[in-house]
């Protein structure tokens, strides 16, 4: 299994270099009666131009030209698969969902849960991680002149401005409001043809 801080870490890089790949995404907005959500995606890919086996040191170039160095660690699985030629694909999605909970009754709390997975021995080189988090926020005040709802959380009390009068008009002072944040993120590699 790789762990996630390495899937994570390789993967940051390879996101935040955008100069470095090609990126395409979509974003998602959707709203209901006391719900809302966003979600988002992009896919980077870049192709391997130098491999160090003893540092664990690959370098990935995009398709304008610039490149990266990124580091492997132990838990990669499969590094020695990794040729030069090789096409680098990441995947990541993100979504935050928030619902109102009318009258309340759930306990004020934050969680997480998380999973990894990477490829069996002899496969490609790849890798898949996720994580979501809960937040469970009491309905504290609500300024309908304002649109401002402000909700106390575990770990600390916030105002939200709410920008669509009608689901603000549907939100009391002792409802609740669950958060939840999720992401995924996939890297395989592709032998060059």
């Amino acid at each position: 299994m790789i762990r996630p801080f390495a899937i994570a870490a390789f993967a940051t890089v390879a996101l935040c270099a955008s100069p470095l790949s090609a990126q395409t995404g979509t974003a998602i907005v959707g709203k209901g009666p006391g719900v809302a959500g966003a979600a988002q995606t992009v896919k980077v890919s870049a192709t391997v131009t130098a491999i160090d086996p003893k540092s664990r040191v690959v370098t990935l170039k995009g398709p304008k030209g610039n490149e990266i160095e990124v580091t492997a660690g132990p838990e990669v699985k499969n590094f020695a698969q990794i040729k030069v030629g090789d096409r680098v694909d990441v995947d990541y999605i993100e979504a935050l969902t928030l619902e109102l909970k009318k009258g309340g009754g759930m306990p004020v709390a934050r969680t997480e849960k998380a999973g990894a997975a990477g490829a069996k021995p002899g496969e490609s080189p790849a890798g898949v991680i996720g994580k979501q988090v809960t937040v469970v926020a009491d309905v504290v005040a609500v300024d309908k002149e304002k649109g401002l709802v402000t909700v106390k959380g575990p770990k600390r009390t916030m105002d939200l401005k709410v920008q669509d009068p009608a689901q603000l008009a549907m939100i009391a002072k002792g409802d609740q409001v669950q958060a939840t944040y999720t992401e995924a993120l996939a890297i395989s590699v592709a032998p060059s043809k």
